[in-house]
């Protein structure tokens, strides 16, 4: 994600009394910075970012901010962790976030057939979202299931292996009749 507007301590500033998480949050941004020393606090980045995701289904630059004011850290590391897992969502995604593995070992057993598969059923681009808001499909690096290949991760939880064609379709017509996502 490429910000539009640098983030300077100025803007920081901003943004952060413009934006505040719930106190619930924050709670639980405290109970994680407990489990790291007094001057460790930015240790519990990744669990601060996982807890914004689980309440808002993704992380947005506020929410950036505000984790980087609560840590004492600056906004551009925070952005740069949120960047660099794709666990995290920096923009809304479907109910189904589908991440097919496209790296070497699912690629060799067929892991970008199963990432074109899944687009074309659904009527997307890597990293687009149906129309419907049902589906993200997304790439992924490896997913630690090599032996498993092709492999897709549903909604960053359940894992499917041995994916064909057949079991894509399978799955994509399972879950569209889904009242609730897994």
């Amino acid at each position: 994600m490429i910000l539009s507007t640098p983030l300077t301590p100025d803007r920081q500033r901003q943004e952060v009394l413009s934006y505040t998480l719930p106190e619930a949050i924050l709670a639980k941004f405290a109970l994680e910075v407990q489990k790291y020393p007094a001057d460790q606090s930015q240790s519990a980045v990744m669990a601060c970012l996982t807890l914004v995701q689980f309440e808002y289904g993704y992380v947005s630059t506020a929410h950036e901010l505000e984790v980087a004011h609560f840590l004492g850290m600056p906004a551009i590391a925070v952005h740069e962790v949120a960047t660099f897992y794709n666990m995290y969502n920096l923009s809304p995604v479907g109910r189904f976030k589908l991440n097919v593995c496209t790296n070497l070992s699912c690629q060799l057993k067929g892991g970008e057939d199963a990432l074109n598969h899944v687009c074309k059923k659904l009527g997307v681009q890597p990293g687009g979202t149906t129309a419907d808001g049902l589906f993200t499909v997304q790439p992924a690096e490896c997913l630690g299931a090599c032996a498993d290949a092709p492999v897709l991760l549903v909604n960053d939880r359940a894992m499917c292996s041995f994916m064909s064609p057949a079991k894509l379709d399978e799955l994509i017509d399972g879950l569209s009749q889904l009242k609730e996502p897994t």
